[in-house]
Parts: C-alpha cells; structure tokens; sequence
C-alpha cells in the first residue's frame, strides 16, 4: 500500500474513532480558525444564538451530518405560514440540543454537547414563496462530466449538523427531522461526513492524503466575499454543497511527484510549488527557465486560484465520506456571497482540471444560509420583509 492509499486509510479509521477522546475532537480546527480565533474553549458548548450560524462561524468539528427537506407545495400563503413554522421549530430543537436543555435522555452524556449548525433555504422555495433572499441565490448549471443523482440533490430546506463526536448529530438528526415533519416537510436526503482528528490550527487532510482548506479568507476578505452586503443579507451567505466521488486507489498509484503536479502543492506539507509555507499564496505566474509554469497550467490549486476571479474567495469547510470502497470521496461545502463564483471555478476545473480523472460530482445542492436568530428569536426572520 502507498504512502497516500495509508493517509486516506488513516482517515477512514479516523472517522471510524471520531470520538475517542472529547479533548482531542475540541481541537480539531481547520484553517478557518485563523479567522474565527475566539470560539469557546474546546469541550464546552457552543452557543446557537449569535448574528451568524455557529455551522459557519465556528471552527469545525470532526462529524457532519447533512439534511434535505422538501416542502410540499400548496398554496403561497399556506406555504409561507408551514415555512415559519418549519423555522420555529428548528430553531427550539437546535438552540436546546446545543445548550444541552432538550429532554431526551440520549443527550444526557454528562458532558458539554459539542454541536454546531446552520439551516438554509434552497433557491426554489425562495422563488416559490417570494422569500426576501440573495438577488444571487439560484441553482447551479449544468458542469461537464457531472453525474448528478437527482434522489441526493437539492431541497427546499438543508440542515447541517457537526459535532465533536457521531452520536450527537445522530441523535439531533433525528429530532430536526421529527421537527421538521411535524410542521410538515418531507425528508429528501441525508448524508453523513468526518473529519481526522486535527490538531488546532493544522489543517486537516482529505482521503487523497492533501490537505483541504488552506487558502481560506480571513476576515476582512470574509466581509468582502463570503457574507452579504449591509442590510438584511449581512449575516447570511450562499452554501454550495457537492458531493464529489474519490477515485483514491486510481489518485495514490501516482507517483508523489506526479501528485503533486496535479494539485499544485506538496501532499506532506501543503506547501505550494511556487512557496515556501503552506499559506504562501501559490504564484500562478510563475515560470521555470524552459517557460514552462511552475505551477502546471492543468494543476488544481491553479485552476482554482482566486487570482483569475479578481481576488473573490470562497470560505470551504468540507468533509471527507465514506459509503463503501466503491463510493469514497468529498462533501464539498463553501460558502460565498455568490454562487455564481463557483461556476466561474468549475467551470475551468471540468475544462482541464488535471484532478478531474479523480473525482466525479454525484450530488448537488445550493441554499441561502440564514442569519442568526437572536435570544428568543427564531431563525428566517429576515425572509419575510
């Protein structure tokens, strides 16, 4: 077995342990957490109220468990008053399961609840409804080379839970849904994700064996790109999820070097080829003697370089999967004020993308990520001005 095959096998048992140690899983940061450096300190709750959801604002945790909702339609009005009921009732069950109130004795552990979340509102029901969302918000094109499963694609309404260990989201999940239905949404997909146990402030790996986030905005980029402008969108922003199939044998029977030049960076240290640390910005300009890039013109980290998107950014907090050997990869999350971002990424990705052998988009889905809901507030409140 290769030294790449071993990282991604590594991260699989990760997953497999995630909870092994509550003071490890408190400590798994992303690179994101340079941006968000005053979260509170591992092992304690995470508080659900705020201006923004903590499921973006927070630093990761190791487990992710996504939901998808449809609602059925009926009437416009009739809609609009099960959507506000649908918000409401999230936002009791999520803000008690993240303060540690809700009843069920299968979150008595004794110990903090270490979850996050965030709900968002998929660009068809916006329009349905007229829901006082992002002029951006719209469902994504067509890519080459995608093979979208319509069952795990889409909704009205996403949910994202992450926790420092399996059975919270687990147990949460179960309760959103219950939640949910009771106001009168339909399940439309779930789909589950980890993380390898991280040290803070290190970058976690993905199952090719590379690290996955490092280029992520700070603060002051976020403003600019990630959250809405002033006004009603300010503290939200635009989820685009994909859930990208991994060809991790077919990646780690590469060569090192050769894997490399696909990405752009080196798989031990995340190091740019053009750089010296792993947060030096790669340098898609730069040429070797004979001419040639340093980073190739078909790299990944090239391709996707905000360099040839006038410095837009997006804010990535992806999971790795597991389904089965045959079904491996990526739950792709970034976060961007625009969607239309991404399409401007990808479509340059599904052109020459030297990665594309790789990996194959298998699901999608786009939502507005709501606001945050103040003490005694209820998360969308926004949606109806």
């Amino acid at each position: 077995m290769g030294r790449r095959a071993v990282l991604a096998a590594g991260a699989v048992l990760a997953a497999g342990i995630g909870a092994a140690a509550e003071a490890l899983a408190g400590d798994v940061l992303t690179p994101d957490d340079r941006s968000h450096p005053a979260g509170p300190p591992p092992g304690s709750a995470v508080p659900f109220h705020g201006p923004r959801q903590a499921g973006v604002t927070e630093p990761q945790l190791p487990v992710a468990q996504m939901l998808s909702f449809d609602l059925p339609p009926t009437t416009a009005a009739a809609d609009r008053q099960t959507l506000r009921a649908v918000l409401d009732a999230l936002t009791r069950t999520l803000s008690g399961a993240a303060a540690g109130t809700l009843p069920d004795p299968r979150l008595g552990t004794g110990v903090p609840t270490r979850l996050t979340s965030l709900v968002g509102v998929g660009p068809g029901l916006a329009s349905r409804l007229g829901l006082n969302v992002p002029a951006a918000l719209a469902d994504l094109p067509p890519f080459p080379g995608e093979r979208l499963d319509p069952a795990r694609s889409h909704g009205d309404l996403v949910v994202q839970l992450c926790a420092a260990d399996r059975w919270t989201p687990t147990v949460v999940a179960e309760l959103a849904t219950a939640a949910a239905k009771a106001a009168g949404l339909v399940p439309r997909w779930t789909q589950s994700g980890f993380l390898p146990l991280t040290p803070r402030g290190v970058t976690p790996r993905n199952l090719f064996g590379f690290k996955d986030g490092t280029a992520n905005p700070d603060d002051d980029a976020a403003r600019q790109w990630v959250w809405g402008p002033p006004g009603p969108h300010e503290n939200g922003t635009v989820l685009v999820y994909r859930r990208i199939r991994m060809d991790v044998d077919g990646f780690a029977a590469l060569p090192g070097e050769r894997q490399d030049a696909v990405m752009g960076r080196r798989g031990g240290d995340g190091v740019p080829l053009t750089g010296a640390a792993e947060h030096d910005d790669p340098d898609i300009y730069a040429k070797n003697p004979d001419g040639s890039y340093v980073i190739p013109a078909s790299a990944h980290v090239r391709l996707s370089s905000p360099r040839l998107d006038g410095g837009a950014r997006m804010l990535r907090r992806s999971y790795s999967y597991d389904d089965g050997l045959d079904d491996r990869g990526l739950l792709f999350c970034a976060f961007m004020r625009d969607p239309a971002l991404f399409t401007r990424v990808q479509n340059r990705l599904a052109e020459r993308d030297a990665l594309g052998p790789f990996v194959e988009h298998r699901a999608s889905a786009v939502a507005y990520v709501l606001p945050g809901a103040a003490p005694g507030g209820t998360l969308g409140e926004q949606l109806w001005a």
